[in-house]
């Protein structure tokens, strides 16, 4: 994973990206190539008991794990979910999240990817594994980590 290609996917991630935008994802990475999301607390996000919506746990946790993947490889690859499972093991309260991603296979034709949700406190409301298909020679939206064109 190079620094390079780290700017890219964050700059992807702000600039490129309406769900993480619309949400207010940010987007960081890990010393040891770990993607991590963050999610500030967003009342409108709860589902009618008042617990975060489990669609929310899902869309994060799935993030984390296309991040981790795509680090893995360089722009001329775009990487698609092709299958993910969703644990939902702590109900989240008026607390912000965050998911966490790492790669644990790399794949001539997938990846596979583990990924965490955590609460504010960190305690492990949600795990997530996937798989994540490599398509070669379809570069992310963009030419280089200076260019969002």
């Amino acid at each position: 994973m190079s620094e390079d290609r780290i700017h890219q996917l964050i700059r992807l991630s702000r600039e490129r990206s309406p769900i993480a935008r619309f949400l207010g994802i940010g987007l960081s990475f890990t010393d040891s190539s770990e993607s991590v999301l963050d999610l500030e607390y967003n009342p409108n996000l709860d589902n009618v008991v008042g617990h975060i919506h489990g669609g929310i746990y899902a869309t994060l946790l799935d993030m984390a794990g296309w991040f981790a993947c795509a680090a893995a490889h360089d722009h001329t690859c775009w990487i698609a979910t092709s299958h993910i499972t969703v644990h939902f093991l702590e109900a989240a309260k008026e607390t912000s999240l965050r998911a966490v991603g790492r790669v644990i296979k790399i794949g001539k034709r997938q990846d596979v990817a583990e990924m965490n949700l955590y609460d504010g406190e960190g305690n492990l409301v949600g795990h997530a594994s996937g798989t994540f298909v490599i398509l070669r020679d379809l570069a992310l939206p963009y030419t280089n980590s200076r260019s969002t064109e």
